[in-house]
């Protein structure tokens, strides 16, 4: 009895150990062990102000420079430049967490897409988008300036707003 008692103290501590995003409903993705685990070097994403749960959420990770931010993976990767790319299907419910993991310590920048229709291409109309920065996007292409976050060995955290077509001024938060 005292060593199952001590087996569900042992758990209880390390679940309060963890970050409250894990609490909600975990941190999402396949690189998720990374955030966790507090290992990195890795970005952790808690997005806030989905419109909806339909479809998929993707983080994807460029070079922090304007000539290579939003440029084809496939470009990208042929010139052995930084790419990568994780996506989730929108939970049901709870909160929203995701991890990336990135090569090294560095700077790079970060774009959140919600695919609200699960499609490879980006909806205008349809779907939405999230920077570090959380600047409102408008009618302009982001700039990689309010994309790029540093990141050290560890786990950097970030708070993303989702932003959506909102009528003639352009992408803005949901709330």
């Amino acid at each position: 009895m005292k060593t199952i008692l001590r087996l569900a103290l042992t758990a209880c501590g390390a679940i309060l150990a963890l970050p409250t995003a894990v609490h909600a409903g975990g941190v999402m993705g396949t690189d998720a062990a990374l955030c966790t685990s507090g290992r990195g070097p890795a970005i952790q994403v808690n997005v806030q102000h989905l419109k909806d749960r339909r479809g998929q959420l993707k983080l994807e990770l460029y070079p922090a420079t304007e000539a290579d931010f939003m440029r084809s993976d496939t470009d990208l990767l042929a010139e052995g430049k930084v790419f990568r790319r994780v996506t989730v299907d929108a939970p049901v419910a709870g909160q929203v967490a995701m991890c990336i993991r990135v090569p090294h310590p560095g700077r790079y920048a970060l774009l959140f897409l919600h695919s609200r229709r699960a499609q490879d291409k980006f909806d205008f109309w349809q779907d939405g988008v999230g920077l570090r920065s959380n600047t409102r996007i408008g009618r302009a292409r982001p700039s990689v300036a309010n994309a790029a976050v540093e990141v050290g060995s560890g786990v950097s955290v970030l708070e993303i707003e989702t932003q959506y077509l909102r009528g003639l001024g352009g992408f803005s938060p949901s709330r």
